[in-house]
């Protein structure tokens, strides 16, 4: 996720409770742009003790393969191909989802990339742009040119991250492809996932949103597929989850607004699991100082005996962290 799974954040959720894999912020690719440093120290820096994927993110086939031929020059574990982003200002450039509506140009894309990885070569898609005709396409093109997995997010472009996700489409992959397939979409608990797990007969899910919310959800998980006694974080846990990405995102060399602002990104979601009715996401939100924001989060996860109280395992219902994104 693009501006919110940086080298920080990653190193937070390795200390938490890691996925098997990472993946990076995407790259952006163009014909004559070099790979981003802030996002490369992700690779190069990586002390999460966990393997990580480069994402890259494009429309320019050549551009794409060159680039990740590069990237495996460095640690990675392997190249991921972004053909489900769907913020507005990356479709409109014909990238990330916008290349479902050309079939055509995602297979060539593929094609290339292919021919030029080594090593592991993965792609995650929607369902297709405005609906899901070319979601077969896409398919077809993954099982033709041997990519390794592939993740499917059960939505449409269009729809971003409203209304259902379609597990039945996504089951359909693990049909379709050789390959193995990743679940991705409203997989919001540990008891979510393993439910969609087995009713889709997914190799595994790749969660992101959820992640954001609850850092513990990939613990969750394997206590809960293993049959073990599943962590309850407490409200005080939220506390110093948040105290730990402060301190991992402090730079001297960023203005403290600027670095707040930030940090919103990761606590707006925080909030959906805090108070049924979201007055910790109320206050969070017009909060502009740091020491606003650690009185806030005194006020609502730690004054009172709230420190004991639990944290939700879902996002209550109302609570939206992002317009037209919950």
């Amino acid at each position: 996720m693009q501006n919110v799974t940086d080298h920080a954040f990653l190193h937070v959720i390795a200390n938490i409770g890691p996925p098997d894999y990472f993946f990076t912020e995407y790259f952006s690719v163009h014909q004559n742009t070099n790979l981003d440093k802030q996002i490369l120290k992700t690779v190069t820096e990586n002390r999460t003790g966990r393997p990580v994927y480069a994402q890259v993110l494009g429309n320019d086939p050549v551009a794409l393969a060159k680039a990740a031929s590069s990237l495996e020059s460095y640690p990675v574990a392997g190249v991921d191909l972004n053909l489900g982003c769907p913020a507005p200002k990356i479709y409109k450039r014909n990238a990330g989802g916008g290349l479902l509506r050309d079939p055509e140009l995602v297979d060539r894309i593929i094609s290339t990339m292919r021919s030029e990885i080594r090593g592991s070569f993965s792609v995650k898609c929607r369902l297709g742009f405005s609906d899901p005709s070319p979601y077969d396409e896409c398919l077809d093109s993954v099982a033709r040119h041997d990519v390794d997995f592939l993740t499917v997010h059960g939505r449409t472009v269009k729809q971003m991250y409203r209304g259902d996700v379609d597990y039945d489409r996504i089951k359909r992959a693990v049909r379709r492809v050789p390959c193995p397939v990743f679940a991705n979409g409203n997989l919001s608990s540990a008891k979510i996932a393993l439910e969609v797990l087995q009713d889709t007969g997914c190799h595994g899910a790749m969660i992101g949103r959820a992640a954001i919310r609850n850092p513990w959800i990939f613990r969750q998980i394997r206590e809960l597929s293993t049959g073990k006694n599943v962590f309850r974080p407490l409200l005080s846990d939220v506390h110093a989850y948040i105290l730990k990405l402060n301190h991992a995102k402090f730079d001297p060399e960023v203005g403290e607004r600027y670095r707040i602002a930030h940090l919103k990104r990761y606590l707006i979601f925080v909030g959906q699991g805090v108070d049924p009715q979201g007055d910790f996401l109320y206050d969070v939100r017009r909060v502009s100082s740091e020491e606003d924001l650690l009185r806030v989060c005194d006020r609502h996860l730690l004054d009172d005996g709230k420190s004991e109280d639990l944290f939700s395992d879902e996002p209550f219902p109302g609570v939206v962290a992002r317009p037209n994104q919950e």
